[in-house]
């Protein structure tokens, strides 16, 4: 039998030869900014939205991970959940597979029957959200039995109109508000929060999009809403209390998709924000529905698994099969917690990235705004060219975006629309989203489902004309930190001759026509 010291060798020499390869193999997936990275060749690469940016190091990681082969949540999932709560400033963090799982156990957990009843959502309790976004922020409701009302959305910033959100409420209906952070911009968190303050509901940040971003609130509106401390690594002075997004509500999400902020292929997690009995509800309905709390590969960390009587079990029932809810198997693997514990020591410097990436592109269009409309951070009322900096509203407030995407409308006075410049676009071989899912209410499987049952879903306002302007007139670019300032240049080339050959066509027809 090998000794440790020959087993440790041959790790050593296999991670050695891993990190090699790497470099050798996955250079286009470097930082824009990492010397490293190929030089763009406008003739034959393209350019996607988004994707996965790593080094050798997150390589390394995976297979050191791997060849210890646990596998399963472990060492390294503990060690990425207690990082992230850190990085955020939160209670704890729970590591799952996806953020559309994220957001499943976070609506779910508040279904509990160890909360207090007057606070736990039960079937046709309603939830508040908005009608543009990805479908997986609204699904949850609807799969918990509770009904989504929707109000609409702003179409310059992308998020939730909070002026709707009276409109919404209904007296010992309502329980819960649960909304997405549309692109990296926070949504108007002063509002809501007074809000769900004055009502007595739960708040769930869907904050997929915006790990990094932050939010400012004069201290004394801070206050009143029971905040007094900066998240980590913040500063708003003595005035302000500042904050990450996801650390507001009492409950928010992660995903950790390869266009997400960090990646760890597939994976996300329910950040817990203060409260240490959500933090258990959640996890039971990450691990089974379980009601032990013991990692696995740990028993008895209670000191008394063969001593509770819950139910209608008989005393002394091994407490890892007590179940407390109908909960899922909703856990990553550890090799994707080792890859996602090295994204977070990047998150900084891709934060940085996303934010440079997003002003060269809005000064490289400022001149186009004949055609496109720009998104505005929230409580941000003009964009100065001339600085690249904003001016803001009177409500003291401010957004710091850790932009997901770079979203435009294009004006339907244009000469085209959001769908022909994507095309154009695309068959350049650059990569653009539209607003996911637009206005939900018109996708397939909710027009099914109103239509058979019109009662599972209610509209704050008859009309979502900002989500229709979001579904017809939005595009978006990317702002992941794997481009480089050549490939915004390439594209921003790309669309001023698209704008330019569009009008000389307009020119040309009129002339035609006289």
């Amino acid at each position: 039998m090998a000794s440790q010291a020959e087993l440790d060798h041959k790790k050593a020499e296999i991670l050695r030869l891993t990190r090699e390869y790497a470099r050798l193999a996955h250079r286009l997936f470097r930082p824009g900014s990492d010397e490293l990275k190929p030089a763009f060749n406008s003739d034959s690469d393209s350019i996607p939205y988004a994707g996965r940016v790593f080094t050798e190091d997150e390589v390394e990681a995976a297979i050191s991970s791997t060849l210890d082969f646990w596998l399963t949540l472990g060492s390294e999932g503990e060690a990425f959940q207690k990082e992230l709560a850190e990085f955020l400033g939160v209670s704890s963090c729970l590591a799952v597979n996806s953020g559309s799982s994220a957001n499943l156990l976070a609506l779910s957990a508040l279904t509990s029957p160890l909360l207090p009843l007057q606070k736990r959502l039960k079937k046709n309790d309603e939830v508040i959200t908005c009608a543009a976004g990805f479908p997986t922020t609204v699904t949850p409701i609807l799969q918990n039995g509770c009904i989504p009302v929707f109000v609409d959305n702003n179409p310059i910033t992308g998020n939730i109109r909070v002026d709707q959100l009276e409109a919404a409420y209904v007296p010992g209906k309502t329980k819960a508000v649960m909304a997405a952070h549309a692109l990296g911009n926070p949504f108007d968190l002063g509002a809501v929060l007074s809000f769900c303050q004055k009502y007595d509901l739960w708040l769930i940040e869907d904050n997929c999009d915006a790990l990094g971003c932050s939010y400012t609130l004069p201290k004394k509106k801070a206050e009143d809403l029971g905040f007094n401390q900066n998240s980590p690594g913040l500063d708003a002075g003595p005035d302000y209390v500042i904050r990450w997004t996801g650390t507001w509500g009492d409950l928010s999400t992660q995903s950790f998709y390869p266009p997400h902020h960090l990646t760890m292929g597939e994976g996300g997690a329910v950040n817990i924000v203060r409260s240490s009995r959500l933090a258990r509800i959640v996890e039971s309905f990450r691990d089974w529905g379980r009601d032990c709390w013991c990692p696995s590969g740990h028993d008895d960390t209670c000191g008394k698994r063969y001593n509770w009587k819950l139910g209608e079990l008989p005393k002394g029932y091994d407490h890892k099969y007590i179940y407390s809810h109908f909960g899922y198997n909703l856990k990553p693997l550890d090799p994707q917690a080792a890859i996602g514990r090295i994204q977070i020591r990047r998150l900084p410097e891709f934060i940085e990235a996303r934010k440079h990436n997003w002003q060269r592109l809005r000064q490289g269009l400022d001149s186009l705004d004949k055609v496109f409309s720009f998104c505005l951070p929230t409580h941000a009322i003009k964009y100065l060219s001339a600085s690249g900096s904003f001016s803001w509203d009177s409500s003291g407030s401010r957004t710091d975006c850790s932009w997901f995407g770079f979203l435009l409308l294009v004006r339907t006075e244009a000469p085209f629309s959001s769908y022909e410049l994507g095309s154009y676009l695309a068959s350049k071989g650059v990569g653009t989203r539209l607003l996911f899912g637009g206005n939900l209410l018109r996708q397939p499987a909710f027009v099914k489902l109103i239509e058979e049952s019109p009662e599972a879903i209610r509209m704050a306002v008859p009309e979502m004309s900002g989500a229709d302007q979001l579904m017809q007139q939005a595009i978006f670019l990317g702002t992941y930190p794997g481009l480089t300032d050549e490939m915004i240049d390439h594209e921003l080339a790309l669309i001023h001759q698209f704008v330019q050959d569009k009008f000389i066509a307009v020119k040309e027809e009129a002339s035609l026509n006289k």
